[in-house]
């Protein structure tokens, strides 16, 4: 019988109890590693407890892998030993840069899609997954302003990434919704050409307009429900690919642990049809 896909939460402390007793069949969490690089302490027990009843992932936001300079060595062995104690189903980060100089931006910034970055990228990539010892999921960036120096297609340059260290894709489908609105593209399109035998996981996250320009500029805030035309492309996505595993966002305006638990099992809804269907 083939398994039935999961769709999970991230987590946030003011849900502990909530989550750590949450009876959805196949539910699982998602983290922010550099919250537990501590060596001990109640934050850490708090995500031991979680670990011993659910299935956790780690999203990473501190790699910096398209940055100019290889990722901390000293940063790396913290990630190696949370992995060790926690055991993640999946380990992923983001396609952007956020150091310079030794300097940290608490941001997640792009970068020019060049042939140049590609080879630090990929290099970058490669000296994380052979550090953790497991393929990372790379997730594709939410743009607000044109650059001109891009020699690739997002899409290609993924994809080369993939070919070239052996990585998955985590695939943030309302990243790509907000981007295609702001840059003047199709989402679809953008859907149809990502290589789909790569998507490690999906991401489902809530925008929201920019104060000035409206819907001119939609930012990827994470602080409201995810959009019709959000949950539109993931089911058409799913269609297209099948199943994988999907993640609720919500870092901003957290609404009760039930609110979010009903998007959840909105996305599982549309796994499970998905498995369903010959």
């Amino acid at each position: 019988m083939k398994a039935m896909p999961r769709a999970g939460l991230g987590l946030k402390p003011q849900h502990f109890d909530d989550a750590l007793y949450c009876p959805a069949p196949g539910i699982w969490f998602e983290v922010h590693p550099e919250n537990y690089l501590m060596a001990g302490g109640p934050r850490l027990a708090w995500l031991d407890a979680i670990r011993e009843r659910h299935p956790v992932a780690l999203h990473g936001v501190s790699l910096s892998l398209a940055g100019d300079a290889p990722p901390d060595e000293a940063h790396l062995d913290r990630l190696q030993s949370l992995m060790r104690r926690i055991e993640p189903m999946l380990v992923s980060e983001h396609l952007a840069w956020s150091t310079l100089d030794g300097r940290y931006v608490p941001d997640l910034l792009p970068v020019a899609r060049t042939t140049d970055r590609l080879v630090r990228v990929a290099a970058n990539i490669s000296r994380v997954q052979d550090r953790l010892g497991c393929p990372i999921a790379l997730e594709n960036p939410s743009h607000y302003l044109r650059m001109d120096r891009h020699e690739w297609s997002e899409t290609d340059f993924l994809a080369e990434l993939v070919r070239r260290t052996g990585c998955g894709l985590l695939l943030d489908i309302n990243n790509v919704y907000v981007s295609a609105r702001n840059m003047g593209y199709d989402a679809w399109d953008y859907l149809t050409r990502v290589p789909a035998e790569a998507v490690r996981e999906i991401h489902l996250a809530g925008h929201s307009r920019d104060d000035e320009l409206g819907e001119a500029l939609l930012i990827d805030s994470h602080d409201a429900p995810v959009a019709d035309a959000v949950w539109a492309l993931y089911r058409r996505f799913v269609e297209r690919v099948g199943e994988r595993p999907t993640l609720i966002e919500r870092d901003g305006n957290i609404p009760d642990f039930a609110e979010l638990l009903a998007e959840r099992d909105r996305a599982q809804e549309i796994l499970a049809a998905e498995v369903a269907t010959p």
